[in-house]
This record gives C-alpha cells, sequence and structure tokens, in this order.
C-alpha cells in the first residue's frame, strides 16, 4: 500500500502506508475524529503528504488491541523461533523497500543521503538481525541445586527455575531526529521478547513509524501485537498514564522525559529513558590532530547537530588549543550546507522553524557570555527556504554558560580549554547530563583510564568502533536517563523474570 503525493510536480511514494489511517489491531483505519496534519519537508518548507492525527479514543483503542493482543492472543505464547520467524518476514518486507525509506527518511527528517542510508536505515536493520539471533535463547534456565537438612533429619534437594517473560504492553514513544532508527530498536526487541506495542511517532515524522505497520501488516503478525498511532500530546499522555499500560521506553529531551516518569509513576511502569546529552570530547595533547578535527566537526554538523549523543562540547588542551581552534574554524566554514537530496550536501536543515529559532537564541546568549564565534552564528544567505542554519562554534567558552551546560539539539559546538587530565575530567563531568563522550589520544591506557572517571553511559576511545555495535548497551545516567538499549542488555529491558521453586521428593 502507497501513498503518493507530489511536491513539485514529481511523484513520491511513501512506502507500506495506508492515505488517512492510523494502524490498530492489525488494520489500517481512519482516526475517529478523521483529522489530518500536512508533514512538510525541512529542506523546502513544502509538504511531503497529510497524515491521519489521532486522538485519545484512538489512543484508547490501540491500547485496548495491544491489552488484548498480550492477555489473550498467540504472540506471547509463541516460542521464540515463532516470533522470529514472522519478524524475519518483517525485515525482509523492510529490506525489500530500503530505497524507498531512505528518500523518505531524506523526506521526512531532512538528513543527507549518506547519513540516511548508513545511519537511519543500515545501523538499524543490523541491530534488527542481530535482536533476532539474540531472541533464540532459553527462556528456563536451572538454578543449581541446594541440599538442605529438614525436619526429621530428612535432606532436602531443592532447586529453582528462572523464568524470563515479557513484561507486557509496552508504549514506545519516539522523536523526529532519528525516527525509523528509533522506532525499530524499541519495536522489535519488545516483540522479540513477547510483548505487545504501541507506538506513537513524533508528529513531525510519523511516516517512518506507519512503514513499520505497513511491514507488520504484510508479514502477518498477529493482530494487536503492533498498533501505531500518530497524534500529539493528549495522546502521549493516555499512554504514558493508563494503567493498561505496562511499559513506555521513550528517547527525547529530559524536561519530557521527567513530565513521563511522573505520568507514570502512579500506575508505577518500568521505564527506560534515552534522554538529552551535553557530551565531551577531550582532546589531549598528545593526540591526532586530524583525528580529533574530524571527530570535533562531526559532533555539531552531523544531521544539523540533531543527536543526543552527539560530542558537542570539545575540551581542548591548551598547548594545542589555538591551532585546533583556527582549523576547526576552517573546516566548519567549508562545511556544503544545503538540499539533503543533493549527493555532494553536507548538512541538511533542522528540522523545523522552532528549532532554528531555539538555536538562534543560544547563539545570541553565547555572545552575551562573551564567548568567542569563530564559524557561523548566521542563516546560510543563499538558502532562503528550508530551515538551516550555519554550522557554529564557539571559543572561550565559560564551561557554566548556557553554551556549555544546555542540549542546544542543533549545529553549535563549544571548545573548553584545559591544561590537565584531571581538569578535562572535572569538566567533562561538570553536566547535568552523561549520555557519551569521547577521548583522542596516542596513551591509549591513559584515555581509558580517563573514561572510566567521566560519569557517561559510553565514552569512545579515538573514535571508537568505527560503527553502533549491537551488541554493546547504549543509554545514559544523571538526567540523560536510565535503561539501556541494544544487544542483550536492551532486550532484557523488554522482560521480567519469575522464579519457579522445586523440592525433589
Amino acid at each position: 500500500m502507497n501513498l503518493s503525493v507530489r511536491e513539485k510536480g514529481a511523484v513520491l511514494n511513501l512506502p507500506l502506508q495506508q492515505p488517512g489511517a492510523i494502524y490498530i489491531d492489525g488494520a489500517f483505519v481512519p482516526p475517529t475524529e478523521k483529522r489530518g496534519e500536512v508533514v512538510i519537508n525541512p529542506a523546502t518548507e513544502e509538504a511531503i503528504g497529510e497524515v491521519a492525527v489521532g486522538g485519545v479514543r484512538d489512543a484508547d483503542a490501540a491500547i485496548a488491541a495491544a491489552r488484548e493482543a498480550f492477555d489473550a492472543g498467540p504472540w506471547p505464547r509463541m516460542s521464540a523461533r515463532e516470533r522470529i520467524a514472522c519478524l524475519q518476514k518483517m525485515y525482509d518486507v523492510l529490506e525489500a523497500r530500503a530505497d524507498e525509506i531512505c528518500e523518505l527518511i531524506v523526506l521526512e527528517a531532512g538528513s543527507v543521503q549518506s547519513n540516511a542510508k548508513a545511519r537511519q536505515f543500515d545501523i538499524p536493520m543490523k541491530h534488527f538481525r542481530r535482536f533476532l539471533e539474540l531472541g533464540v535463547r532459553e527462556d528456563v534456565k536451572a538454578l543449581a541445586p541446594e541440599l538442605t537438612l529438614g525436619a526429621g533429619s530428612v535432606t532436602v534437594l531443592g532447586t529453582a527455575f528462572v523464568v524470563r517473560a515479557p513484561v507486557g504492553v509496552v508504549a514506545a514513544i519516539t522523536p523526529y531526529n532519528y525516527p525509523y532508527f528509533l522506532n525499530l530498536v524499541k519495536v522489535i526487541p519488545a516483540l522479540v521478547t513477547g510483548n505487545a506495542v504501541v507506538l506513537k511517532p513524533s508528529p513531525y515524522t510519523p511516516f517512518e513509524g506507519l512503514v513499520l505497520a505497513g511491514a507488520a501488516a504484510q508479514a502477518g503478525l498477529p493482530k494487536g501485537v503492533l498498533n501505531v498511532i500518530t497524534g500529539g500530546l493528549e495522546v502521549g499522555e493516555r499512554l504514558t498514564s493508563d494503567v493498561r499500560v505496562d511499559m513506555v521506553t521513550f528517547t527525547g529531551s529530559d524536561q519530557v522525559g521527567a513530565a513521563i516518569a511522573a505520568q507514570s509513576a502512579p500506575t508505577l511502569k518500568r521505564l527506560v529513558m534515552e534522554l538529552g546529552g551535553k557530551s565531551a570530547l577531550i582532546v589531549r595533547s598528545d593526540a591526532s590532530l586530524k583525528m580529533a578535527l574530524s571527530q570535533a566537526l562531526r559532533g555539531f554538523t552531523s544531521h544539523a547537530g540533531q543527536g543526543c549523543a552527539m560530542n558537542t562540547r570539545v575540551l581542548v588542551h591548551n598547548s594545542i588549543r589555538r591551532d585546533f581552534v583556527d582549523q576547526l574554524a576552517t573546516m566548519a566554514r567549508s562545511v556544503k550546507v544545503g538540499d539533503p537530496r543533493a549527493a555532494d550536501t553536507e548538512m541538511g536543515p533542522l528540522i523545523r522553524a522552532a528549532a532554528r529559532e531555539r538555536v538562534e537564541r543560544y547563539v545570541a546568549l553565547g555572545l552575551e557570555s562573551g564567548a568567542r564565534l569563530m564559524a557561523g552564528g548566521r542563516r546560510p544567505p543563499h538558502l532562503t527556504k528550508g530551515f538551516y542554519y550555519e554550522p557554529t562554534f564557539f571559543d572561550d567558552v565559560d564551561g557554566r554558560s548556557a553554551i556549555a551546560q544546555d542540549e542546544i539539539f542543533g549545529p553549535v559546538g563549544v571548545v573548553i580549554g584545559f591544561d590537565t587530565d584531571d581538569e578535562a575530567v572535572a569538566i567533562a563531568n561538570d553536566s547535568r547530563f552523561g549520555l557519551r563522550g569521547g577521548i583522542v589520544s596516542a596513551d591509549v591506557g591513559r584515555a581509558f583510564e580517563m573514561a572510566r572517571a567521566i560519569r557517561t553511559g559510553g565514552v569512545t576511545l579515538n573514535g571508537g568502533a568505527g560503527t553502533q555495535l549491537s551488541d554493546g548497551p547504549f543509554g545514559g545516567v544523571k538526567r540523560s536517563g536510565y535503561g539501556r538499549e541494544l544487544g542483550e542488555d536492551g532486550l532484557n529491558e523488554f522482560t521480567q523474570t519469575q522464579l519457579i521453586e522445586i523440592q525433589a521428593g
């Protein structure tokens, strides 16, 4: 099922969709209020289609469908291999539409082509495959038996079985920056482990959520196992507060995460929160400048800075800082900003006007704080349409200032100098966030010791593994959230253990 829309006269196919519909209980259905909203391309400000908008009654229907699928349906009662066979069909449907999905990622999220293919499609599909591999495991584990002297001097042989079971109904709420990626890494492990899911994608990028609905329908997943409901704040609040929902997995800002925690508290839901970040890249005096500069530039220009794990604070040893800053400024000015559909574009737009206005407010705060603007700081004058902003970074930044402490979520980086390793670690830890970080150094052993001292969910040394490892648990500490995604740790978040004890005799 394709929804075709027009942009500049060209027909665009949005794969696996049905016009004017949301996905509840195994079927595409119109929302109860029959509302629709135009979804726009952030690069052109033109429409790419109209999406149906769900409301509270639709959220109730989606929750009810998921509840029935979990409580009475076949999905949680299937063997792991049976579920994985169904999900493999869903994977195959998505893989067959790879080109169309990547085009959709470019149009809807404003991702440049290279980012859309390599990071927003290929990597989550790799994670999908790994979850299917990990899902083939025993749900029951026997504990070692123990002998206990009981009544009448009778020796009792006792043991127990640990059963790993699905949590129940999972609400997955995802943001606009990496929508296809985040939809997959929440929905698939939840389904692999036998849960039923209600997915609420961002109103800015709903089509990348409905893609999964279409794939689930084609793959023949049982009805109610996956539901995709669009909508705004009221839909999210119903998902996070309804007693029929057992777990919420959310990626987004720390402020919204705190609101979700409050909304879910009365029903004591399990929560996995992947929230904001203000990650620090430490560049020691012995670092490879080429490597460090490449990482620093990527830390605030990749996907226009719209990534929670990006290293937007660059801590540079003062002995090399002047040369580093000069070279980084030259590189930032040379980044080609423009239409993400062009093969040579290196940075696309922000998602909406409000996101760009937020960036502009923080640039003004940076200037007011006395920081030195080294590159950018304006809208590209040659781009009159689209929500573009130039790659921007500041030097001479006060580590306690707003631009050094707040998550801007745009193409803005800061450089802060340091003189000792201990000072660098202290600056890195001087943040209410703790999601990621990095260190560039010729002394990898020393970098490892420093990484152990940084309070963050993950640290890359000299660029890390070159990809996001499917077995690497991803998540944060402090206001960057709690719980982990990916790998066996991520799979286990969607399960709970039951102890069944037995006495031989």
